[in-house]
């Protein structure tokens, strides 16, 4: 759990984890949730969110991944990015996240790459449509108004 702290300085960001899943308690209390939560899904063979470190400096600069999720009754893979505000509009979100949709596609995890966006982020959202993908629809998941952005593997590349 050496990671809490730098998670703590990023759920105590409001603006950082507006579009978050909610979790309760405090921050640390939040930090621990996430960690343990991104634990728990490699235990279940349900992929997971690995730490991006910047090669430049060796900073934690944030999270991303795929995620298996279920969205409207359909499980899905998922495409997931979270970037410390500090390093925003880098470049590192449409990198990071590109590089993980060509790792499912060359590895056949699947037929297409989804991600999970609150209809209110849209740097999250330009970071998909950066990447290729295209919103498809209007939902509700965990309680959150959110956008789905698919890529298929057929307009990959």
């Amino acid at each position: 759990m050496d990671n809490i702290l730098p998670w703590t300085v990023l759920f105590k960001d409001k603006e950082v984890v507006e579009y978050f899943p909610a979790f309760k308690g405090s921050d640390e209390e939040r930090s621990t949730q996430w960690i343990k939560r991104q634990q728990s899904r490699y235990e279940e063979n349900k992929f997971g969110l690995q730490a991006l470190i910047d090669k430049k400096t060796n900073q934690f600069i944030g999270q991303c991944g795929l995620l298996m999720q279920e969205v409207d009754r359909e499980t899905e893979i998922q495409v997931g990015y979270h970037i410390f505000k500090r390093f925003w509009g880098q470049g590192f979100a449409p990198e990071a996240a590109k590089l993980f949709i060509d790792y499912a596609f060359k590895n056949n995890l699947s037929n297409s790459i989804i991600s999970i966006i609150n209809i209110n982020n849209i740097r999250s959202q330009q970071v998909a449509e950066k990447n290729g993908l295209v919103r498809e629809k209007q939902t509700n998941w965990l309680d959150l108004n959110v956008y789905i952005y698919r890529i298929k593997k057929e307009d990959w590349r």
